[in-house]
């Protein structure tokens, strides 16, 4: 009986802010990151294959899947990091503690950002599921649904934005995350460029992924006052999801640095 009173609960304050102008522009937002991940992996597609032919041209019918895919995820992924710092550090949303509770502030823009995520993590999470596991196994399914399901929560309801969007911003590691990658199937694992992007995405990763949920973590727990405030589906939410999120990250972290090391050694002992 609590439990379905906490439900009917979050589901009024979500439905009180879900005017249909803002259910209109959230749908466009998702339709416009589903669009934009089919261009930029056709686009990713003939650019590859003209520019890179000497490696693209002799990759299976799987890795050039892949290798557009990763093609849409660094495109999403330097989109939403540059609206998300421009959001939380840049602009004057959350700037002003006078101007109501940071919990409940939302704009077009972070809306926009927001809905664009969704389309990005739905169109991934599809390729993921259908190609499975090619693309990734489930821990790639795990942190997209937990992703999406976040995303969709704060997305309604207009609370918690600037907590999601920092979590957003961890996305920044993506592209070195693909480019080690390419370079991997493109047989270029032992150039230079390998080596500086593996450290590039040692200490990219320690920053965006470790640091800043450090930082993450350290905001809410100041702030939990406004936090408590936020409906019941979505304060349980809020203090679950980021953990599992950032032991993830921990884990991953810990096979990046085991990645660059072996590296690294191998790079001293062929000079």
């Amino acid at each position: 009986m609590i439990w379905a009173t906490g439900t009917v609960v979050a589901l009024m304050d979500i439905s009180s802010h879900a005017t249909p102008t803002k259910q209109l522009h959230w749908l466009s937002s998702i339709f416009a990151g589903v669009l934009m991940c089919k261009i930029v992996f056709d686009l990713t597609g003939v650019i590859s294959s003209s520019l890179f032919k000497e490696y693209y041209n002799k990759l299976s019918n799987k890795d050039k899947l892949e290798w557009n895919n990763r093609g849409f995820s660094t495109f999403h992924a330097i989109v939403v990091a540059a609206g998300s710092l421009y959001l939380v550090v840049f602009s004057e949303l959350f700037a002003d503690p006078q101007d109501g509770l940071i919990i409940n502030k939302s704009s077009t823009l972070s809306n926009t950002v927001l809905g664009v995520s969704i389309g990005y993590f739905l169109s991934d999470l599809s390729m993921i599921l259908y190609q499975y596991p090619a693309l990734g196994g489930i821990e790639y399914v795990i942190h997209h649904g937990l992703s999406m399901y976040s995303i969709i929560l704060s997305l309604l309801s207009g609370q918690v934005q600037m907590y999601i969007l920092m979590v957003l911003f961890t996305e920044i590691t993506t592209p070195f995350v693909n480019l080690r990658w390419c370079l991997d199937v493109a047989g270029l694992k032992n150039s230079k460029l390998y080596i500086y992007n593996g450290v590039a995405l040692f200490f990219g990763w320690l920053v965006a992924r470790i640091i800043l949920f450090v930082f993450f973590f350290y905001h809410m727990f100041n702030h939990f006052d406004e936090v408590r405030l936020v409906f019941p589906l979505g304060f349980y939410s809020v203090v679950s999801v980021p953990p599992v999120i950032s032991l993830m990250n921990v884990f991953w972290f810990w096979k990046i640095a085991k990645g660059m090391v072996k590296t690294l050694k191998k790079a001293r002992h062929s000079q």
